[in-house]
């Protein structure tokens, strides 16, 4: 998917992986595989520019990886957001990154983009990172869950498919995620061309600082199955060592 560079915003799923033939991310929530958030890998800037909607993106948010290089792809188990504490277990055939504000998982297959064939979709993606910095406001994981899924899906399915038709409210419930008193929306969003999508928005509060909202972001082509946004929502653990608790 294609958005505007201040807002960066989109899961690797039925989202641009490459913006452009000539590699500008600019325009595009995933400029290479495995980019699915708006902060790039860890330092490198990424997917487009240093900022999220709602806040420096890029700037104070822990580097996992050297200026300009991509952080490192973890193949199996699980990894780390630093920022918020928290780790996402890395599904079979999917691979798992550190970023500035949080961590990534995305699915090893990708496609052309139905509506742009010069650009490429993958097949899933969920990203953690702080509310705050995503621009979703909220007091409580229900509030901010319900506050972000539209833009999760806007973001992860709008363009590169042709724009969202409708979708079907799959599920909004309350749960528990890494001992914490979460919430989650789960959305089928109908595109106008190719794939439609599975979205959900998990917010829940952070075991590092309990005072901020961590949301996880996940998009998964309906091709595939709605198994494995749970694996990944029930496989979200208190990371080692707590988490710094940074803001970002």
């Amino acid at each position: 998917m294609a958005v505007a560079a201040a807002v960066l915003a989109s899961i690797g799923v039925g989202v641009y992986v490459l913006a452009d033939s000539g590699g500008s991310d600019g325009g595009s929530a995933n400029s290479r595989p495995g980019q699915g958030s708006p902060f790039g890998d860890g330092g490198s800037g990424g997917s487009g520019d240093s900022g999220g909607s709602g806040g420096s993106g890029g700037s104070d948010g822990p580097s996992p990886s050297p200026e300009g290089s991509e952080a490192p792809r973890i193949e199996s188990g699980s990894v780390t957001d630093a920022i918020s504490g928290i780790s996402l277990p890395v599904p079979d055939g999917w691979y798992g990154q550190e970023i500035t504000a949080g961590a990534s998982v995305t699915s090893d297959e990708t496609y052309k983009c139905p509506d742009d064939t010069s650009s490429t979709c993958t097949k899933g993606g969920a990203y953690s990172a702080p509310a705050s910095l995503l621009g979703t406001t909220g007091t409580s994981a229900e509030e901010v869950a319900k506050a972000d899924i539209e833009k999760n899906a806007e973001q992860s399915y709008g363009e590169g498919y042709g724009g969202i038709t409708s979708h079907d409210v799959l599920a909004s419930k309350a749960v528990t995620v890494a001992g914490q008193k979460g919430y989650l929306v789960r959305w089928k969003a109908i595109t106008a061309k190719g794939a439609d999508g599975y979205v959900e928005s998990l917010a829940f509060p952070s075991p590092a600082d309990s005072g901020q909202i961590v949301v996880v972001r996940f998009g998964v082509d309906v091709g595939e199955q709605q198994s494995v946004i749970d694996e990944i929502t029930e496989g979200i653990e208190v990371a080692s060592g707590g988490g710094n608790g940074q803001d970002v």
